[in-house]
């Protein structure tokens, strides 16, 4: 009987962007829990301050990076609710860099709470990036100044370095 080595991938870990807000009486239900669609209140303060980190506030991105970024498709996986007035802490990082788009990967995590348990991971998720020309909405070449800014947040797949530098 041969045994096979199952493979796994590498990572070059990335430095992961972090912003913390609190819970609010808009997010959540009667109960006091979060509402699942107010998740997305979260990641776009992550996104937003990720940006802006990066010499990019959304107030002038469009204009420096001559596009606009736009959301291709949101993914979330729910993993313990969130209760009125928690802090959440939520870490945002890139784990894909195409020829016009990017993925932002996010985990929210509880920092504090009089409710629930410090520290539990609440949900996680991505977010594709696709940038388009600013008039004619069609996608363009992922601007080089975003490129270069969003490496140190960016998280690789040793696999994916190799197989890309062998394909220059």
């Amino acid at each position: 009987m041969q045994y096979r080595a199952k493979i796994l991938p590498l990572y070059i870990m990335a430095k992961k962007f972090a912003v913390q807000d609190r819970v609010r009486w808009s997010d959540v239900d009667r109960a006091g829990i979060i509402y699942f669609g107010s998740y997305v209140r979260f990641f776009e303060i992550a996104e937003t301050e990720l940006f802006r980190a990066m010499g990019f506030p959304f107030s002038k991105a469009f204009e420096l990076l001559n596009a606009y970024t736009v959301r291709k498709q949101f993914h979330c996986d729910f993993h313990s609710p969130a209760y009125l007035d928690d802090l959440l802490t939520v870490n945002i990082w890139c784990d894909h860099v195409g020829n016009t788009s990017m993925r932002l990967s996010f985990e929210v995590t509880r920092a504090a709470s009089d409710t629930g348990k410090i520290g539990d991971r609440l949900m996680t998720g991505n977010c594709t990036l696709v940038t388009v020309d600013r008039k004619t909405y069609r996608p363009v070449r992922l601007p080089e100044l975003l490129r270069e800014a969003i490496k140190p947040y960016l998280e690789e797949s040793i696999s994916d370095t190799l197989l890309s530098g062998a394909n220059d």
